[in-house]
């Protein structure tokens, strides 16, 4: 049994577990369900990430700001135990800097980067075709859609955006975002 902001029952009958009943309101900008990168396993966002700040990133293996991989997973490293994570959705919408196969790009992300943080499916972003999950995160930052690869989004704990950065946003900026994030 879990108590949290909603709760979930697990049903025992007979020694036997029935059903799960879960009655939490997932709030808005993670209340989506994404595919795990290279994988069939998928995940509500705002059940594995309950109460955690996330930063949601559409990033490319092929781009100028692909190096910034080291610095996100820097991050990720130092704040992972704080409840922060950072979610990289890979994406074909700038330049197709993107590989063809998923395998490729996972393979990439974790060899070249050393990426643990968690990866999921290729996503669309850019304005007009961008994903349910990035037209949220865009309209909560004021209509702010990415305009090139490594556009970070940052959700609190409570479900609400923190801010929006540019790929030139530096690690710093990025790090004032989370902190922002994580003391409240």
């Amino acid at each position: 049994m879990k108590i949290s902001n909603g709760f979930k029952w697990s049903i025992v009958f007979g020694g036997i577990l029935v059903a799960n009943i879960v009655s939490a309101k997932c709030p808005p900008l993670l209340d989506h369900v994404a595919r795990k990168l290279a994988d069939t396993q998928t995940d509500r966002l705002c059940e594995v990430y309950e109460n955690h700040v996330v930063m949601i990133v559409n990033t490319a293996s092929k781009c100028g700001y692909t190096p910034q991989f080291e610095a996100l997973e820097s991050l990720y490293q130092k704040y992972k135990n704080e409840d922060f994570t950072i979610l990289g959705f890979p994406s074909k919408d700038f330049g197709s800097q993107e590989f063809e196969a998923e395998e490729a790009t996972a393979d990439f992300c974790r060899l070249t980067y050393g990426v643990q943080f968690p990866m999921y499916s290729y996503t669309r972003a850019k304005k007009g075709v961008a994903s349910p999950l990035f037209v949220g995160l865009a309209e909560a930052a004021g209509d702010v859609y990415p305009n090139w690869n490594f556009h970070k989004y940052v959700v609190g704990r409570d479900g609400d955006l923190i801010g929006s950065l540019g790929a030139s946003a530096g690690p710093k900026q990025l790090e004032r975002l989370i902190l922002k994030g994580l003391q409240n």
